[in-house]
């Protein structure tokens, strides 16, 4: 049985706390291997060793920072099929949606690459009579980042790229259900040239996270996962004095106007639907069809999803792969026969997919005739499930998101330019797609939903992702005028 161990000061270090959890090929339902789950102590451990090369690390100049993160982007790229095989082998994602993830971490990791610009000070010459006023950005210190299993790859790479490049040290604790990719992720980090310890993982589960939550030197914790455990990490974690930005739960909505282009629309609720098999976060939950666009719109998503190819994600055919465990896959089978029973039309009915052998598989559904009381509508599935809400009007629309206790991202498809504008000012998520489906924003902006879906003041990744690894220090300056001190500077006087 392969073992996965902790990452502490650039050694694997194998677990002492006498605990550890099984992990899942999702494709076969085979235990591939067990991952250590680490300790309050070891936890500590890992902490201490990061303090100790903040200290150093926080004097090294820009310019070595950056080129070190160069060298780790080189050795991301040139590993991207061995971490696309690690990730999809554990979470069970088809290899093209692996690739795309590590896509879109590596635009995190060349952002980092521009830190010398990003970190520039400011100053105000004379903002009194012969008073200067400066403001710098320093690091925080250590830091952690407790990670999703949906996104392996990426969302460590929406974190430490930044926090390093600012000056940080780092602790990771990633998902115990897919920590291979994570893992060999800090391993490359290493292998570019950063010093040990700059960036430790820790596996482990809620006593981990917890001791990172409550440790006096961890300065901040970023965190990505459901709205319940963000609310618990962003309450402990203030109530210790921390940063915590706690990205949260989603209900997407995909709002659809009688003029948008209906195979646009239906391709689009297909792949953001049922990309990843639903689990992740910008996956689109709802489709609000409005006025007559519900009738075409339906036929197409549902032509669409009866071709879905459903398989092993390491196949090329497949386009859609297992659920990350037998749990998850049960728990969201339920809610299609919930929502039959509270009145809705199963459109497509993924139950009645049957699959060789012992996967985690489950097939794509749509339903329709979907209202607002139901927990298919209410409850975040994470899972491929498609739900479409009727109403009459584009108000009723925007109203119904605005209810929503979620506001993640959201989507309109439409050809009214007017329309679109409307959408994008008053709709309330933080992140927004024009004939987008899934508007995840690219590297140099940053993400972030409101309401339930976020907990913090400063998001994730890009420029504000870099605000929260940093704090502003402001020097006000005044130097005596050699004419006029009695203290002889060197410098020629009037006489």
């Amino acid at each position: 049985m392969n073992k996965i161990h902790h990452l502490i000061d650039g050694k694997t270090v194998p677990g002492t706390s006498g605990r550890s959890k099984p992990v899942f090929n999702p494709a076969t339902g085979e235990v591939t291997s067990e991952v250590d789950l680490a300790s309050t102590a070891e936890v500590d451990s890992a902490v201490q060793v990061a303090e100790k090369a903040y200290r150093e690390w926080r004097d090294t100049s820009i310019a070595k920072r950056t080129s070190l993160m160069y060298d780790f982007r080189a050795l991301c790229i040139a590993n991207r099929d061995e971490i696309a095989r690690r990730l999809t082998s554990e979470h069970g994602k088809v290899l093209s949606d692996s690739a795309g993830e590590l896509a879109r971490g590596i635009e995190n990791i060349e952002f980092a690459c521009g830190m010398s610009e990003a970190l520039k000070g400011s100053l105000s010459s004379n903002a009194s009579t012969g008073i200067d006023v400066s403001t710098i950005r320093q690091p925080l210190g250590v830091v952690a980042g407790i990670t999703p299993f949906n996104f392996p790859a990426m969302i460590p790479l929406w974190t430490i790229p930044n926090a390093i490049a600012a000056g940080n040290a780092f602790i990771l604790k990633p998902s115990e259900r897919d920590p291979s990719t994570p893992m060999f992720i800090a391993e490359l980090f290493h292998e570019a040239g950063f010093p040990d310890g700059l960036l430790n993982v820790v596996n482990g589960d809620k006593e981990a996270v917890d001791a990172l939550l409550e440790h006096e030197l961890v300065r901040a914790i970023s965190f990505v996962g459901s709205t319940p455990i963000a609310r618990y990490i962003y309450a402990t974690g203030t109530a210790n004095g921390k940063r915590v930005q706690a990205l949260a739960g989603a209900k997407n909505h995909m709002v659809v106007l009688p003029d948008a282009d209906i195979n646009m629309a239906a391709d689009a609720a297909v792949s953001a639907g049922f990309g990843s098999a639903g689990e992740r976060c910008m996956a689109i939950s709802v489709v609000v069809a409005v006025g007559d666009s519900a009738g075409p719109l339906i036929e197409a998503i549902k032509e669409r999803t009866d071709r879905l190819v459903i398989g092993d994600g390491t196949d090329a055919a497949s386009e859609m792969g297992p659920l990350i465990t037998e749990e998850h896959r049960d728990r969201v089978a339920s809610y299609i026969q919930a929502g039959a029973d509270a009145g809705a039309t199963v459109v497509v009915d993924g139950r009645e997919n049957t699959f060789d052998g012992n996967g985690f598989f489950l097939g794509a559904s749509l339903i329709d005739n979907v209202t607002t009381d139901m927990s298919v509508y209410t409850d975040e599935i994470f899972g491929p499930v498609l739900s479409v809400v009727r109403v009459d009007t584009f108000d009723e629309a925007i109203d119904m998101i605005e209810k929503n206790a979620w506001g993640n991202g959201t989507a309109l498809f439409t050809r009214d330019g007017g329309a679109a504008r409307r959408f994008q000012h008053e709709v309330e998520a933080g992140m927004v797609g024009i004939n987008v489906p899934v508007p995840v924003p690219v590297g140099y902006h940053s993400f972030g939903g409101w309401n339930d879906s976020f907990f913090g003041d400063t998001t994730m990744y890009g420029p504000e992702g870099l605000r929260f690894y940093t704090r502003p220090k402001v020097t006000t300056t005044r130097w005596p005028d050699p004419s006029t001190s009695s203290v002889n500077l060197g410098f020629p006087t009037n006489e």
